[in-house]
């Protein structure tokens, strides 16, 4: 006897659709033997209605309401049986108030994209004007899971051995001299992993890939009418679970799922980590006149922090916050990173403005977050990499206090203000002895190590390395804001002229200054993190804020790699030195003494005299020197690194402190000299002639290897 299973049969119609109460559990559209689960969640709601379309339709092909016996507590689930689910978009409508004040904005009228939406059409290729006409703009689609990962799994490389290079998916391969088949796409960064091979990272962090609406915002380029400024960046997120159509080659039929993933899968066979820059502070519906797209019309309340009045608390300075200390939003959050880990094998996040996941419903910061809580012991997060940026535009910031649990890495914003104030000859030695160590001063407490700071001086918030450099202030008449807008504290040094120039001195110092920043970032204790396009020289004109910009101010030009190949060996080399020594990359802070019987303490301190530094307010010179015989507290044996920073506009004569048995210094890095000259690949260092001591030339770095 065959008997059929009872859960698989519906128990009420609607028109031709058969339907059966769904189970609350997940949320969103998942798909069930004979159809698909619908679920979702309104704590206001007074009821609900499935709209279907079929896919890229104008009109809905059907409306079904939730019977009332189908809501379970706050949540309406229901099981629609027989549908062409590949064929098919759905959104919600809702019934409730409309009491701004109250904090209610429900309005039956506009049709809801589901906020566990995992593939989100209706903007399926980059740039195309919407119709504005259009009744359902962003529309919730369903996923198949039929993606062949071939065992592939996240990468867990050690933190303190990675090297992040950040880059924005459109810009990295959009310029027409990338030469690869699909520009600006997920497809177009497998073309190119053979250059991020070379140049030796191991690990990309993404500016957002989430669903995020480019046309937010547009409006006419003023210095170029016929072109649009546009939310370019995509700190904005529409959908949390759903990566971007308009990033995918395949996009325009709907393969933007496969596509991430199969970038994912090519990344990891070749010992790259794929970290997302993640936005949960805030979301495309902005302020009060912003658009109801979802969680505004499916419970404004629980969703976003509102004040007594029902306006919406601006703490990400784009229009409205998340409030993430709810715990229904806590959840979302929750869900959202355990899919990407989990289905998308995402190595790591970064959260923008993650200072907001602390705040409590009011906007007060929390002691104990219980959003950052969860996320430092979710045991599918586990392996992850988080990574806080540990501040908001409400005022908070937490570098080197944000609630760590044990498990939070911060972009360390102390150790860029610190390194672009010392290379243009401000700041205390004081201070950079700190930032090469890892930041002791402010991570050496409750079990933090040196991999807790993630160590930039450039990110794609400001000017890249080679504007540092070029401007003493920023340039941003192009966005159309009359220059108000971006960072007005820069540390920039514009080396005696404001932007382009052909005086040869000044670009020959600008130069060194770009090596002189690469070379301390990567010896210095931590995670290194290099913007995209810094290792070619790329520029921004002085624009320090391009938010807004899809042309040649983000674009990254290929063509770059040649006209500026000795930074490109410089980085390079650079890189393969850290990746070669271990005591480069220390799991743990240095203990300032001996523990090794070495004769040299882990870490020791010298200034133009061996064994003497110079800690006083005005000095511009100091030089460490790493006992490899400490490496990685001494599990591994290592050579001994010596540096010496003249940051001084003369250059000076620095004793070098000896070495025993039989060892001796290698030049591994001049930043003063001219290339070929001024690197040299590991292992192959030449002999320093003098050992006893060097001219260090002004504003130059030099690195050396005793072995």
């Amino acid at each position: 006897m065959v008997f059929a299973r009872i859960d698989i049969q519906p128990t009420h119609t609607y028109g031709d659709f058969k339907l059966r109460r769904g189970r609350p559990f997940p949320f969103g559209a998942t798909l069930v033997p004979g159809g698909v689960n619908f679920s979702i969640f309104s704590s206001h709601a007074k009821s609900c209605t499935l709209v279907l379309f079929k896919k890229h339709a104008k009109e809905p092909m059907a409306e079904i309401p939730f019977p009332d016996e189908f809501r379970i507590g706050n949540v309406f689930c229901t099981i629609v049986f027989d549908l062409d689910y590949e064929n098919i978009e759905y959104g919600y409508r809702m019934e409730g108030p409309f009491n701004p004040k109250e904090g209610h904005w429900f309005d039956s009228s506009k049709i809801l994209m589901d906020p566990y939406a995992k593939v989100i059409g209706g903007r399926d290729v980059w740039g195309v004007t919407p119709d504005w006409n259009d009744i359902y703009h962003h529309r919730a689609r369903i996923v198949l899971d039929d993606f062949d990962w071939e065992n592939d799994r996240p990468l867990e490389i050690p933190p303190e051995d990675m090297v992040v290079y950040e880059m924005h998916v459109r810009s990295f391969t959009r310029h027409p001299s990338s030469q690869v088949k699909h520009p600006g796409t997920f497809a177009a960064i497998r073309d190119k992993i053979p250059y991020l091979k070379e140049l030796g990272v191991n690990a990309i962090e993404l500016m957002p890939v989430y669903e995020f609406d480019e046309f937010e915002n547009s409006r006419p380029n003023p210095q170029n009418p016929d072109e649009l400024l546009v939310n370019y960046w995509g700190y904005s997120t529409v959908g949390f679970f759903a990566p971007k159509a308009g990033y995918a080659a395949t996009g325009k039929i709907g393969m933007q799922v496969d596509e991430l993933k199969t970038l994912v899968k090519e990344l990891h066979k070749n010992g790259l980590e794929v970290i997302l820059d993640v936005v949960f502070n805030h979301t495309a519906e902005g302020n009060e006149y912003g658009p109801t797209i979802s969680f505004r019309g499916v419970d404004n309340k629980t969703y976003y922090m509102l004040t007594p009045e029902g306006y919406y608390f601006n703490f990400s300075g784009c229009g409205n916050t998340l409030n993430c200390n709810n715990p229904i939003v806590r959840n979302i959050v929750l869900d959202c990173l355990r899919y990407w880990a989990s289905e998308y094998h995402i190595d790591g996040f970064r959260f923008d403005l993650a200072s907001i996941l602390g705040r409590d419903p009011s906007g007060a910061p929390l002691a104990n977050p219980p959003l950052l809580e969860t996320l430092a012991f979710d045991p599918i997060l586990a392996k992850c990499k988080l990574i806080a940026e540990a501040w908001d535009a409400g005022g908070l910031y937490q570098v080197g206090s944000f609630p760590a649990f044990g498990r939070w890495a911060e972009w360390n914003g102390k150790y860029r203000d610190s390194i672009r104030k010392f290379i243009k000859g401000d700041g205390t030695v004081g201070d950079i002895a700190q930032r090469l160590q890892g930041s002791p001063d402010l991570y050496a407490w409750e079990g933090r190590g040196p991999a807790t700071s993630i160590n930039f001086i450039t990110a794609h918030d400001g000017f890249t390395l080679l504007d540092l450099v070029s401007y003493n202030g920023k340039h941003n008449e192009a966005n159309g804001e009359n220059n108000n807008d971006g960072s007005n504290d820069n540390d920039s040094w514009n080396c005696g002229w404001e932007g382009p120039t052909d005086d040869a001195g000044i670009n020959a110092l600008r130069r060194r200054q770009i090596k002189n920043a690469v070379a301390i970032l990567m010896v210095s204790t931590g995670v290194p993190m290099i913007l995209m396009g810094d290792e070619v020289g790329r520029t921004q004109y002085g624009n320090n804020n391009t938010y807004c910009h899809d042309n040649e101010l983000n674009w990254l030009d290929w063509t770059l790699l040649e006209q500026n190949a000795d930074l490109f060996r410089f980085f390079k080399n650079c890189i393969a030195f850290r990746n070669a020594h271990p005591v480069l990359r220390s799991k743990y802070h240095f203990s300032n003494s001996d523990y090794m019987g070495s004769g040299y303490a882990d870490i020791t301190w010298h200034g133009t005299k061996a064994w003497n530094a110079d800690w006083s307010a005005s000095c511009r010179t100091i030089a460490m020197m790493l006992c490899g015989k400490h490496a990685k507290a001494g599990t591994v044996e290592d050579n001994y690194v010596y540096v010496a920073m003249n940051m001084h506009w003369e250059g000076l004569w620095f004793e070098i402190p000896g070495l025993r048995d039989g060892m001796k210094w290698h030049v591994f890095a001049n930043t003063g000299a001219t290339a070929p000259n001024d690197i040299w690949s590991p292992g192959q260092e030449p002999v320093l002639e003098n050992q006893h001591g060097m001219l260090v030339g002004d504003r130059s770095v030099v690195i050396l290897v005793g072995k």
